[in-house]
């Protein structure tokens, strides 16, 4: 019998990669995906994207979609209370794993491993330790389509915000910013991808500036 997994989803191409991986592995089975929302804003909570896009990408993937709200500010205490919530609720329906797109940051991995732990599951790492290089160029290789959606300019130039994520795009990259972005040097929202039965429609819209360092790119659903 297949394991039951529910998966991390933050809409970008991390996910999207990740999840392609394991919708191939015949051990498991994804039950739906799982992804945080700021309450007032809905959006999500880290890559800042519109619900109403997420909620098009889980369409075109068919598979249903699991809303953890989080107060605007939330400390790490409400955060964790909602998570544990969520995933008690799925664990009484069998779920026994949560997946996620991360690559090699380890001590995120020992944190929501042991979140897990507490909850009475295990976490799945489909990507972790994959070159980063690799999974860049193969992800474009393989049709995946996404556009970038926030940098972080202390680290890369605010004009790579809103740029699509490509050959081109790869190849302007300064040789200090990680090709996947795992460090935080930016975010990216997933339109098309093989899992996807149709793409999401979307038209870009301005550029807006956080905190004097993050340049979002705004993402509108058609």
């Amino acid at each position: 019998m297949k394991e039951k997994v529910l998966f991390a989803w933050s809409s970008g191409k991390d996910s999207a990669r990740a999840f392609f991986e394991l919708k191939q592995d015949e051990r498991y089975e994804i039950a739906g995906l799982m992804t945080t929302v700021t309450e007032g804003y809905e959006r999500i909570s880290m890559h800042g994207v519109r619900l109403a896009l997420v909620e098009q990408q889980a369409e075109a993937m068919g598979m249903p979609l699991d809303k953890v709200y989080i107060p605007k500010e939330s400390s790490n205490e409400s955060y964790e209370t909602a998570m544990k919530d969520c995933l008690s609720s799925h664990k009484a329906q069998g779920v026994s794993a949560v997946a996620f797109g991360d690559l090699f940051l380890e001590d995120l991995k020992t944190y929501r491993e042991k979140k897990l732990a507490e909850a009475g599951m295990k976490a799945v790492f489909p990507l972790w330790k994959r070159d980063t290089q690799e999974l860049a160029r193969s992800f474009v290789r393989l049709g995946f389509k996404a556009i970038v959606t926030c940098v972080d300019s202390q680290v890369l130039d605010g004009s790579f915000s809103g740029r699509f994520y490509d050959e081109r795009f790869l190849e302007d990259l300064p040789a200090s910013v990680d090709p996947c972005g795992e460090n935080g040097e930016f975010h990216t929202f997933v339109y098309e991808a093989p899992a996807f039965n149709r793409p999401v429609l979307f038209e870009r819209g301005g550029i807006v500036i956080r905190e004097d360092r993050f340049y979002f790119c705004e993402i509108v659903p058609l």
